[in-house]
């Protein structure tokens, strides 16, 4: 998966100039940051080279983890056409530019983001947009005044950058702020799935219907070390593979998700949780089904228009 077009262009203008070993510098200690997700009053986006090279390292992965996800909520909501978008730490309009794609009927954007360098970033970028947003500053783990609810409402990345007791409280307010459908995204680690099933159990608790990847309302049938993830490959530009020092033209996103909307989807049997185990006339599938299970399934030839479904299917599709 690739960031649109006109995304790219304004992010190749934003990186044009940038020190090569400054930017590799910066993206290092970004990446450090966020993969021990530590906690220490500061933002990850402190200054403008983090923000640039946020911009050359994640901001690529980032938008195809919530593409994907958006696309999970399109498929088993077909009718949902959403007329707005709030998106709380919205880093440079991750999730803004996800859901023009994804929904290219939306008609207007808020966005709050608390750093001010990737906010200024995001701004700019979103200029050249074809829908028009507003962006506001905010901590996002404080109530916001004056904020309306609206169709869509997304969190990205970001319950895993407040501390446990905050994060409960601003699912709540989101819920609160959802005229229809809110996603939660997070990085697909066991402490990512564990956080998304605290929002989950909280979301189902205040009378909400879940979307997707879950096809039930039950408990989650993984127990550690397994845990609920997915992944995406995203194409690495030049400039993203010499910020990280990297060779391959290509990585793999892990991610976990969450929608839940005031309104029912189609519910799926069940969905592929892992990676497909194919082999001459046949397909192993691990998949978490409708009636709160978790198994392994063996497909087979014989099992005809089946076993093709399955053969076609990948990790994160619905069955």
């Amino acid at each position: 998966m690739e960031l649109p077009p006109l995304l790219r262009q304004g992010v190749d203008a934003a990186l044009a100039g940038t020190g090569l070993s400054a930017l590799g510098r910066a993206a290092g200690t970004l990446s450090a940051r966020y993969r021990a997700e530590v906690r220490d009053g500061r933002f990850h986006l402190s200054d403008d080279l983090a923000a640039r090279a946020y911009l050359a390292t994640r901001l690529p992965a980032t938008y195809a983890a919530v593409r994907a996800a958006m696309a999970a909520v399109a498929e088993v909501r077909p009718d949902f056409a959403p007329e707005n978008l709030l998106d709380l730490g919205s880093g440079p309009g991750t999730a803004f530019w996800a859901a023009m794609d994804c929904w290219p009927g939306l008609g207007r954007a808020l966005l709050v983001e608390g750093s001010p360098p990737i906010r200024a970033w995001g701004e700019r970028l979103a200029r050249e947009a074809p829908v028009p947003s507003e962006w506001r500053s905010g901590n996002v783990a404080k109530p916001l005044a004056d904020l309306p609810p609206h169709d869509l409402v997304t969190l990205a990345y970001v319950l895993d950058e407040l501390a446990e007791g905050e994060r409960g409280p601003l699912v709540d307010r989101l819920w609160g702020l959802t005229r229809d459908t809110l996603l939660v995204v997070e990085p697909g680690t066991p402490a990512g799935w564990e956080r998304i099933l605290a929002a989950r159990d909280r979301l189902i608790a205040a009378g909400a219907f879940l979307l997707a990847p879950c096809p039930h309302a039950a408990a989650c049938p993984l127990v550690r070390p397994d845990w609920c993830h997915f992944s995406r490959r995203v194409a690495r530009s030049r400039l993203h593979r010499q910020a990280k020092g990297g060779e391959v033209p290509w990585e793999d996103e892990k991610f976990i998700y969450l929608a839940a909307s005031r309104r029912l989807g189609a519910r799926p049997s069940a969905r592929v949780i892992a990676p497909p185990r194919a082999g001459s006339g046949q397909v192993r599938l691990k998949l978490c089904r409708d009636d709160g299970r978790a198994e392994e399934r063996l497909f087979t030839k014989r099992e005809g228009d089946v076993f093709r479904q399955a053969r076609r299917a990948g990790w994160g599709d619905a069955l």
